[in-house]
C-alpha cells in the first residue's frame, strides 16, 4: 500500500457498480482501493483486515446492510471514517447513519467530484454532509435530541459558538478565520469542549450540537 494515498474499502452489492466505483476512485492519484465488498459482513471483515482510512458504503445490501456494518464497527470501537454512498432520499436513513457514526453522505446521483471531496474530507477528520442532507438530519433531530444534549449547557458562549461551526462542517482554519482567532486557540477550545461534553470526535460533537439547539449556526 502506498503510504501517501488514501486507502479505501468500498462496499456495494451490485458488481457492475462496484467495479465502476473501484475504477473511478483509482483514477485519482491520491486514492488506493484496497478492498471491495459485496455485502455488509464482507465490508466489516475487509476493514478489519486492511485497516483502510476510509470506507465507502452502500446502505442496502444483503447479508448485513450498511446500517448493520456501521453498527458492528461502532461496537468494535473501530472509528474508521465512513462515507455512505446511497440512492436513498429518506430523512430517517440520513439520521440513522449519522447516529451510527458515518462521517459523510453522498447521493448516487451526485457528481463524482462530490464523492472525491467527501473522501478527502473524512480522511482528514472532517465531516462531509451536503447542506441539503445536513438540513434533513437537523430537522429530524430537533424533535428527538439525544439524552446527552444537556452537556452542551456546560459550555461557554464561545465554546457553543465553535460547536455549532463544527456542526456546520467547518474546519479549524475556517473557524479561526470566522472568529478572528488562531487555529491553536480553536484547538484549545475544542479540547475543552470534548472534555465537557464527553464527545470523542467532531462527529459526536456535531450530533450533540444539532440535537441540543435545533440549529447549526
Amino acid at each position: 500500500m502506498t503510504t501517501n494515498r488514501i486507502a479505501i474499502v468500498i462496499a456495494d452489492d451490485h458488481a457492475i457498480l462496484r467495479d465502476s466505483l473501484t475504477a473511478l476512485l483509482q483514477s485519482q492519484p491520491d486514492f488506493e482501493v484496497v478492498g471491495a465488498a459485496a455485502n455488509g459482513e464482507e465490508a466489516v471483515r475487509l476493514v478489519q483486515q486492511q485497516n483502510p482510512q476510509v470506507l465507502v458504503l452502500d446502505l442496502f445490501m444483503p447479508e448485513g446492510d450498511g446500517f448493520e456494518a456501521l453498527r458492528t464497527l461502532e461496537q468494535a470501537d473501530n472509528r474508521i471514517a465512513s462515507v455512505v454512498l446511497t440512492g436513498s432520499a429518506s430523512q430517517n436513513d440520513y439520521v440513522q447513519v449519522v447516529r451510527l457514526g458515518a462521517r459523510g453522505l453522498v447521493l448516487k446521483a451526485d457528481d463524482p467530484e462530490k464523492l472525491f471531496a467527501a473522501i478527502r474530507a473524512v480522511a482528514q477528520g472532517d465531516l462531509a454532509f451536503s447542506d441539503e442532507v445536513a438540513g434533513s438530519v437537523l430537522d429530524a433531530m430537533v424533535s428527538t435530541p439525544p439524552p446527552a444534549a444537556s452537556s452542551m449547557v456546560r459550555l461557554s458562549e464561545r465554546e457553543r459558538q465553535i460547536s455549532y461551526m463544527v456542526a456546520r462542517g467547518m474546519k479549524n482554519r475556517d473557524i479561526a478565520g470566522e472568529l478572528n482567532i488562531s487555529e491553536n486557540t480553536v484547538k484549545r477550545h475544542l479540547q475543552s469542549i470534548f472534555s465537557k461534553t464527553g464527545s470523542r470526535d467532531r462527529l459526536e460533537l456535531a450530533v450533540l450540537a444539532l440535537g441540543k439547539t435545533g440549529k447549526a449556526a
